[in-house]
């Protein structure tokens, strides 16, 4: 009879045990379901915000372009007053401030959007190569002034 008892004893516990680890599984089952959720609508965030910044890094872009677009033709206009000898000159830089500009706004326009590392690495090459243009474009009219 003690055996009899002993042995359902540990078959309850065995049971009991078996039971609890059961519904341990189903929680930690949920508990990671509930990560991968959390995770899934933190990279959906992640990629609208990105894609957020290409889009307003674009339209500031498009900006400075245009202004870039108005000082040359400014330019232009003034240098239309000027010496023969001195026009041809301003004109051949004139054409390659005009040609970088619309390098730029391809550059930009054909831009995709192929991931955060690489916009970030575009974004700084990018933002360099306009401010370099944006300075020659002063210097250069500002020079002739």
């Amino acid at each position: 009879m003690k055996i009899l008892k002993l042995t359902l004893s540990a078959l309850v516990m065995f049971a009991g045990i078996g039971l609890m680890s059961c519904n341990t599984s189903a929680e930690k089952v949920e508990k990671a379901e509930t990560e991968v959720q959390e995770a899934n609508e933190n990279l959906d965030k992640a990629n609208t915000e990105y894609l957020a910044d290409v889009e307003k890094f674009k339209v500031e872009t498009a900006l400075k372009i245009a202004e870039n677009e108005k000082s040359i033709a400014e330019f232009n206009a003034r240098v239309a007053a000027d010496k023969k000898e001195a026009k041809a000159d301003y004109k051949a830089k004139i054409a390659a401030l005009e040609l970088k500009n619309s390098d730029m706004k391809k550059k930009i326009a054909d831009y995709k959007a192929d991931g955060k590392d690489s916009w970030s690495k575009f974004k700084t090459e990018f933002s360099k190569d306009m401010d370099e243009l944006g300075k020659s474009l002063k210097d250069f009219t500002r020079k002739d002034d």
